[in-house]
This record gives C-alpha cells, sequence and structure tokens, in this order.
C-alpha cells in the first residue's frame, strides 16, 4: 500500500474514525480538512442493502442538484432537423448524427454526457461498446433518451447527477466543490437523498441505507450516520 502523504495524515487525524457523525459535522469537517492547492470536489459513497446481481433490486436515478456540480459539463446530442436546432439552443455543445458516430469510432470522445432522441438509439448501436463501459450511453431511465432535448440538456447543464449503484452495492456521486461552503454542499446531500430514497427498488428488504461517507478529491473519508438522512432532508430540502 501506498504511504500517504504527510498533509494527508495531518487531515485524517483530525477524523475520530470510530465515530458516526452527523450530516453537518461531517461536512464541516470535510472542508476544515481539505488541504489541495485545488477547488477539490466533495463526494458522497452510499452502502446500500440490496443485491445489485438481482434485476429487482438495481438502484439507478438522476437528480438536478439545487447548486450543480460546480464542474462544467460537455454535452453531446444525437438528433435530427429541428431537434437538433433545439439541442444547439438549449446550449449543447456538439449536435449531430452519423458524423459524431463515426468521430467517436475513430477514437474522439471530449465530451461529458450524451443526449439522444429515441429515433437514433439503433445507429448508437455502432458505438455501444465505446460509450458503455465509459457510463455515457443514453437511457430512459436517466432522461438522456428523449424527444424533449431542451429540457435534458439544460437539466444536465444546471447540475444533474446520474447515479448507478456498482457491483458491491455502494452509489457514488458528486455533490459540490469545497469552495460551495457548508450550506450549499448540505442542501445538494439533501437533494441527492432524496432521490435515492426515491429510488429504493420494492424487493430491497431491511435497513436501506447502511453507510455513508463524504470526503473531499485528496481528504480522508468521514462516515456519516445513516439515521441522520432524514433530518438532513427535513432541514435542507428546498420542497
Amino acid at each position: 500500500m501506498a504511504r500517504r502523504g504527510k498533509k494527508y495524515r495531518e487531515a485524517l487525524a483530525k477524523v475520530d474514525r470510530t465515530k458516526r457523525y452527523t450530516f453537518e459535522e461531517a461536512v464541516k469537517l470535510a472542508l476544515d480538512t481539505s488541504y489541495a492547492n485545488f477547488d477539490e470536489t466533495v463526494e458522497v459513497a452510499v452502502n446500500l442493502g440490496v443485491d445489485p446481481r438481482h434485476a429487482d433490486q438495481m438502484v439507478r436515478g438522476s437528480v438536478v442538484l439545487p447548486h450543480g456540480t460546480g464542474k462544467p459539463v460537455k454535452v453531446l446530442v444525437f438528433a435530427k432537423g429541428e431537434k437538433a436546432k433545439e439541442a444547439m439552443e438549449a446550449g449543447a455543445d456538439y449536435v449531430g448524427d452519423e458524423d459524431l458516430i463515426k468521430k467517436i469510432q475513430e477514437g474522439w470522445l471530449e465530451f461529458d454526457k450524451v443526449v439522444a432522441t429515441p429515433d437514433m438509439m439503433p445507429q448508437l448501436g455502432k458505438i455501444g461498446k465505446i460509450l458503455g463501459p465509459r457510463g455515457l450511453m443514453p437511457s430512459t431511465k436517466t432522461g438522456t433518451v428523449t424527444f424533449d432535448i431542451a429540457k435534458a440538456v439544460k437539466e444536465i447543464k444546471a447540475g444533474k447527477v446520474d447515479f448507478k449503484v456498482d457491483r458491491a452495492g455502494v452509489v457514488h456521486a458528486p455533490v459540490g466543490k469545497v469552495s460551495f461552503g457548508e450550506k450549499k454542499i448540505l442542501e445538494n446531500l439533501a437533494a441527492f437523498f432524496e432521490a435515492l430514497l426515491k429510488a429504493k427498488p420494492s424487493a430491497a428488504k431491511g435497513q436501506y441505507i447502511r453507510g455513508v461517507t463524504i470526503s473531499t478529491t485528496m481528504g480522508p473519508g468521514i462516515k456519516v450516520d445513516p439515521n441522520d438522512v432524514r433530518n438532513l432532508i427535513h432541514k435542507y430540502s428546498g420542497d
């Protein structure tokens, strides 16, 4: 195992690894222990009580964070005619059809999100093996296969985050930047957990949210009490 640097060890020393913090305590501590010379991303990892090997326990969804992620997102749209025009007017960075498919086949991947109209999906099969493993393939479940192109593009630009449980039963998501400050990150966290609770599969039994960890890009993980989720939503949700 690689030896951690002095700044990381100093940050870790401030974290009580036997404690389960409240969200407010954890976010404050994460910001206090941030030490990188760039604006670190604040991330959340959630251990769920599901078995992703079973299709009826798959957890997947999306949420538009009220304050965005703090990261500029390049959006590519596969559409034709009027829908292509709508995409451009909504702020898409790249719009096309066969021309973009060919470009991707040749190795071009300078984009972060992909949206497509339903009629374009059969053609996207040609690049499924390129987009799929990178989590870029459009999907109806995340609202990225739609005729409402303008809405999809605007939501992504505003800070829409897609989440999906991994093989270990964990969901990861960015919830802002250190520069956001505590309140904005807590409000983003509240929106994320609302969406995560709504995505709970009916087949999931027992405790759904089993563990929560908050960290910055370079900082140590800070464990949060899962029982504080309802309090977080009650206090910081915009609803």
